[in-house]
C-alpha cells in the first residue's frame, strides 16, 4: 500500500463524511425553518391591545441613510410608541437631520453624546442611554439604515405575545443591488442559518440563541433581567449577545421571518461587505484563535474542500462529492428565494465561499495585528476586549 493509495483513501472519507454531514444537516433544516413564524402569520394587534413600545438606536455619520430609515420609524401604523434617538459623536449633519426630525414629531426623542466614558464601545453605550431614556413596556433595538413596514409593530408584539416571548428578533430582508452584493449576502444568509439554528432558539433546553441588529423586540423587564447593555458594555457584536444573555436569564426567546416588514442595505459592494465586517468576524469568534481557526476549517470543508477534490476522486466517491457540492447549493437557492433574488446565484458558491473565507481571515489578521479595532473613530485594545466578552 503506496502513498498515493493512503491519500485516495483519506480524500474518499473526508468526502464521504462531508456529504453525510451536508446531508443531515439539511434534513434537519429542512423541517427547522418550516417552523420558523413570519410575522405575517399573524393579524394585527388593534389598538386597544397594543402595549407602549419603544425604538431604540444609535447613529454615528449617518446622514446619507439615516433619513430615509427615520421615515419610516415615524410613519407606523401604532397608538403608542416613542423613538429614542442617539446620536454617537457624529461629526456630519446627523444630528442636524435629527434635531429637524424632532421638531415635527414629537414621538422622536433626540439624545447627544459628545463623549465616551471608559469601558464603552460607542455602540452600546448609547443604546444604553437610549433605554435609561425611554418608558416603553417592550423596547426595539435597531439600527439606523434599516426600514420598517407601517404595521411591523403591531405584527411583531402579536407574535411575541402568541408565543409567549419575551424576545424576539426577525430575519430581516436584505436590499441587494449589485452582483457581488447578491452573491455574499445569500451565502452568508445561508451560512447564518445553518451556524445558528434559529428554529432551535425558543427551546429552552437548546443552547442556541440569537439577536439581530435590524430587529429585536424585546420586553422592558427581560432586558432589564439580563443586565440592560451594561452587560454589553465592551462587546462589538452586542445584537448577537442580547440573544445569549437573554435565555441565561431564563427568559423566553423565539425567532420569526420579517420578510419586507424589515429591510436594510447593509454594505455597499463586496469591497465595503468585507471592510464592513472587519471588526465582527474575529469579534464572533470571540477573539480566540482557536474558535476562528475552527471555523475557518469548517468553512473549508464544507463549501470549498468538495470543488478542490472533485477531479481526483473516482467511482462512487463521486457521487458523494456531488451531493457535498449540490446540497449546500440547494440550500443557498433557498436564501436567495427569500431575498427574492435568482436562486441561480446559488451557483456563485464556490466563490462566496472563498470570499466568506477570506472575510474571517482578514478580520483575524488585520485585529491582531494592530491589536485591537478602530470603531466609530475610536481604538479599542485588544485585551480590553477579550475582557468584555460575555
Amino acid at each position: 500500500m503506496t502513498l498515493v493509495w493512503w491519500l485516495h483513501l483519506f480524500l474518499d472519507a473526508m468526502v464521504g463524511l462531508v456529504a453525510v454531514s451536508w446531508l443531515a444537516l439539511a434534513i434537519s433544516a429542512g423541517f427547522g425553518v418550516r417552523k420558523i413564524p413570519s410575522v405575517y402569520s399573524v393579524a394585527p394587534l388593534p389598538d386597544a391591545e397594543c402595549p407602549t413600545v419603544s425604538i431604540l438606536f444609535a447613529a454615528r455619520d449617518e446622514e446619507g441613510k439615516l433619513p430615509d430609515a427615520l421615515a419610516t420609524f415615524l410613519a407606523l401604523d401604532y397608538p403608542r410608541y416613542e423613538v429614542v434617538a442617539v446620536d454617537d459623536r457624529s461629526a456630519d449633519s446627523t444630528n442636524t437631520i435629527l434635531q429637524a426630525a424632532a421638531q415635527s414629531d414629537p414621538c422622536l426623542k433626540v439624545l447627544r453624546v459628545d463623549s465616551l466614558p471608559a469601558g464603552w464601545l460607542g455602540k452600546p453605550h448609547a443604546l444604553q442611554r437610549a433605554y435609561e431614556n425611554s418608558s416603553g413596556e417592550w423596547l426595539v433595538l435597531t439600527d439606523a439604515d434599516v426600514h420598517f413596514a407601517p404595521d411591523l409593530l403591531r405584527r411583531a408584539i402579536a407574535l411575541a405575545e402568541k408565543n409567549q416571548w419575551d424576545h424576539l428578533p426577525l430575519l430581516a430582508d436584505a436590499r441587494l443591488f449589485t452582483f457581488g452584493e447578491k452573491m455574499v449576502m445569500t451565502f452568508f444568509a445561508c451560512a447564518f442559518v445553518l451556524a445558528t439554528r434559529p428554529w432551535s432558539v425558543s427551546n429552552p433546553k437548546s443552547g442556541a440563541y440569537i439577536g439581530i441588529g435590524a430587529f429585536q423586540l424585546i420586553r422592558r423587564s427581560a432586558y432589564e433581567k439580563m443586565g440592560t447593555h451594561r452587560r454589553l458594555a465592551m462587546e462589538v457584536v452586542d445584537d448577537v449577545k442580547v440573544g445569549k444573555l437573554v435565555k441565561e436569564a431564563g427568559c423566553r426567546s423565539g425567532v420569526g421571518k420579517a420578510g419586507p416588514a424589515v429591510s436594510v442595505h447593509w454594505h455597499a459592494g463586496v469591497r465595503n461587505l468585507i471592510r464592513g465586517t472587519e471588526k465582527n468576524f474575529f469579534a464572533a469568534a470571540n477573539y480566540s484563535l482557536w474558535m476562528a481557526g475552527a471555523q475557518l476549517f469548517s468553512i473549508f470543508m464544507a463549501w470549498i474542500f468538495p470543488w478542490l477534490v472533485l477531479p481526483f476522486v473516482h467511482g462512487w466517491v463521486r457521487i458523494f462529492a456531488a451531493v457535498a457540492i449540490v446540497v449546500p447549493m440547494m440550500a443557498q437557492a433557498g436564501a436567495a428565494r427569500e431575498f427574492r433574488v435568482p436562486m441561480l446565484y446559488a451557483l456563485t458558491q464556490p466563490v462566496a465561499a472563498v470570499i466568506f473565507f477570506w472575510m474571517l481571515l482578514r478580520s483575524t489578521i488585520v485585529t491582531l495585528r494592530n491589536g485591537g479595532i478602530r470603531w466609530r473613530g475610536t481604538f479599542y485594545p485588544l485585551e480590553e476586549l477579550r475582557r468584555g466578552i460575555v
